[in-house]
C-alpha cells in the first residue's frame, strides 16, 4: 500500500476512534486547526508527562515554569520576531495556491535522495547477503548521477537561504522545473516574505488599545523570567527550565494533517550555561533527547540528526531530530545553541541587568543557552503512525492494531464481563472500582467478547481482563495481550502488580536514567 493511502487511514482512525477531530467540525471545521477527543487527550497528556518527568523529575537541575501566553510586545522586538520571524512563500498564478518556496525546494531534495534509495533497494534485493551498500553507492552510475544532482540543488539552495536571496529561490524552483501539485503548471510569481505572528489588541477602549501578538513559541517566557527562576529558586549554573504551552503561527501553508497548524503546543527546555562549554551541552543534548525518544520502542533507524547549515541568527549550533514518517524524514524536536543572544537582547531593550554571578569564578557574566523544544502535535503524529498496522490473522481476517507503547496508551486496561448477566458485571465493576485508582481503565459490556477485543486494539489498550463464570469460583480472570493477543488465568489480587510495571510511566524512564 502507498504511503500516501497509508496516512489517509490514520488521519481518518483518529477522527473515527476519538483521537483527533477538525476544529469546529458542525461548521465544516477550521484550517489547520484541530481539537484532541477523548483518546487523543489521554495519549496528549501522557506524551507531555513523559517529557516533563524526564526533564524535572530525572534532573534536580531542571526547573518547570508556565508563562503567560500575552507578553508585553517589547519582548518581541527583542527576540527579532517583529523584523525577522518571516517564510518565503510564492504562489502558482494558476491554482491560486501559495506554498513555502523552501519546502518545495526541500521537497525536490528529498526525491533526489528518494531515487537513490530506491536503486540501493533494487540493489540489495538483486543481490542478497553479498550486496555492498557502500561500494554500490560508490560506484553504480545512477546513483552517482543522482547524488550529484542532489549535492548541486543542496548547495545552491543552502547558499540562497543563508543570504535569504529571493530571487534565487524562485530560480530554484524554475531551473528545477518544480510544478504546483495542483494545477501541475510552473506559473509562479515572486517569492515574498510573510510575517508568521498573530496580532490582536488589548485595552478597555478601542481608541486606548495596544497592539499585543499571541507568542510564536514559548522560550522568550522562560528567558524573561531567568532572573525570578535563578534568585528565587537559588539555582546555579548549569541549570534548566522546562516549559510546555500553546505557541500560535499563521502558518499560510498548513498541511499534513497535525504536522503543521496556527495553534499547536511545545515542549521546551532552556539550559543555561557557563560560556565556552556551550557546545559541549549540545553534543550531550543532542544524545540524551534522541535516547528519550528511542526508549519508546519504534527502531533507531527510523530516526536522524540533521545538523542546519542555515543557522538562526541566535545560533552557533543546531541540528533536528528527524522521524520515518508515511511523507518522509520530518523534524520532530529541534536542539539549539542560542549562545548569550536572547538575555542579552532583553536586556538591552528592558534596561535590566541580566547576568549570573559566578561564585566559583567570582565574575558575573551572560549564561549561553542550549535549547531542546519538541512539538507535542508532530510527536502525537509520529507515535500515532509508527503504531498503526492491519494485521493479517492466521484465520484470515484483517485487525486494526494501534501498538502504542503501553506507558502513553489512552487507556490501559479494559474490564469486559463475559455476558451481562448471572453477577458478572458486578464482579467486573468491583475490580474495575478497585484498579481504576491505579490505571486508566474502562468497563465495556456491549457486543460479543471478539468485536470488543478489536475495538480495545483499534484504540491501542494494551491489556483487557474478561470476567467469566469461572471468576465466581477461582478468584481469576482471563487477562489479554493486545500484541501477542495470548490469553493466561490471573488472580485477580495480583492484576495491580502485575500491571503496574508493565504500563507505568516509572517503567519507560528507567530506560532512560
Amino acid at each position: 500500500m502507498a504511503q500516501e493511502d497509508v496516512f489517509k487511514k490514520i488521519v481518518s482512525h483518529c477522527k473515527e476512534y476519538g483521537f483527533v477531530f477538525p476544529s469546529s467540525d458542525i461548521y465544516d471545521g477550521l484550517g489547520a486547526v484541530y481539537d484532541y477527543g477523548q483518546n487523543g487527550v489521554e495519549l496528549k497528556n501522557n506524551i507531555k508527562q513523559y517529557w516533563w518527568k524526564s526533564m524535572v523529575l530525572l534532573h534536580e537541575n531542571i526547573v518547570g515554569l508556565d508563562a503567560a501566553i500575552f507578553m508585553h510586545p517589547t519582548v518581541w522586538k527583542a527576540s527579532g520576531h517583529v523584523d525577522a520571524f518571516n517564510d518565503p512563500l510564492i504562489d502558482n498564478r494558476d491554482s491560486k495556491k501559495r506554498y513555502r518556496a523552501d519546502v518545495l525546494i526541500e521537497e525536490q531534495i528529498a526525491k533526489y535522495e528518494e531515487k537513490i534509495d530506491k536503486e540501493v533497494a533494487k540493489a540489495a534485493k538483486r543481490f542478497g547477503d553479498n550486496f555492498d551498500e557502500a561500494q554500490f553507492r560508490a560506484t553504480n552510475g545512477r546513483v552517482l548521477e543522482a547524488q550529484a544532482k542532489r549535492d548541486a540543488l543542496h548547495q545552491r539552495y543552502s547558499d540562497a537561504m543563508n543570504a535569504m536571496d529571493l530571487d534565487e529561490l524562485k530560480q530554484i524552483i524554475l531551473d528545477e522545473e518544480i510544478v504546483c501539485p495542483i494545477s501541475g503548471t510552473r506559473n509562479w510569481t515572486d517569492v515574498r516574505q510573510f510575517n508568521l505572528m498573530f496580532k490582536t489588541e488589548v485595552g478597555s477602549t478601542a481608541e486606548g488599545a495596544s497592539t499585543i501578538y499571541l507568542r510564536p513559541e514559548t522560550a522568550q517566557g522562560i528567558f524573561v523570567n531567568y532572573l525570578n527562576v535563578q534568585k528565587t529558586g537559588r539555582m546555579k549554573l548549569p541549570f534548566g527550565i522546562a516549559q510546555i504551552g500553546k505557541a500560535f503561527r499563521n502558518e499560510i501553508v498548513a498541511r499534513q494533517f497535525i504536522f503543521r497548524m496556527r495553534e499547536f503546543e511545545q515542549m521546551e527546555m532552556q539550559f543555561f550555561v557557563k560560556p565556552g562549554t556551550e557546545l559541549d551541552w549540545f553534543k550531550s543534548w543532542k544524545q540524551t533527547r534522541l535516547a528519550w525518544h528511542q526508549a519508546l520502542g519504534f527502531g533507531n533507524e527510523n530516526y536522524r540528526f540533521h545538523d542546519h547549515e542555515k543557522l538562526a541568527h541566535y545560533a552557533n549550533a543546531a541540528s533536528d531530530i528527524e522521524f520515518r514518517l508515511p511523507f518522509g524524514f520530518k523534524e520532530i524536536e529541534g536542539i539549539h545553541s542560542r549562545t548569550n543572544y536572547d538575555l542579552s537582547q532583553h536586556a538591552k531593550f528592558s534596561g535590566r541587568k541580566i547576568e549570573y554571578f559566578d561564585p566559583e569564578t567570582n565574575e558575573s557574566y551572560t549564561p549561553y543557552v542550549i535549547e531542546t523544544s519538541i512539538g507535542v502535535d508532530r510527536m502525537f503524529l509520529s507515535v500515532m503512525c509508527h503504531s498503526y498496522e492491519e494485521e493479517k490473522l492466521d484465520n484470515g481476517e484483517t485487525r486494526v492494531v494501534l501498538r502504542l507503547p503501553a506507558a502513553l496508551a489512552p487507556v490501559k486496561l479494559a474490564i469486559l464481563p463475559l455476558v451481562k448477566k448471572d453477577g458478572l458485571p458486578e464482579k467486573a465493576h468491583e475490580i474495575l472500582n478497585d484498579l481504576k485508582f491505579h490505571f486508566n481503565c474502562k468497563y465495556e459490556e456491549k457486543d460479543s467478547i471478539g468485536k470488543r477485543y478489536r475495538r480495545q486494539d483499534a484504540i491501542g489498550t494494551p491489556y483487557c481482563i474478561t470476567v467469566d463464570h469461572d471468576t465466581l469460583k477461582d478468584n481469576c480472570v482471563t487477562l489479554r495481550d493486545r500484541d501477542t493477543m495470548k490469553q493466561e488465568r490471573v488472580p485477580i489480587d495480583s492484576l495491580c502488580s502485575l500491571l503496574e510495571d508493565k504500563v507505568s510511566l516509572t517503567s519507560l524512564l528507567k530506560k532512560i536514567q
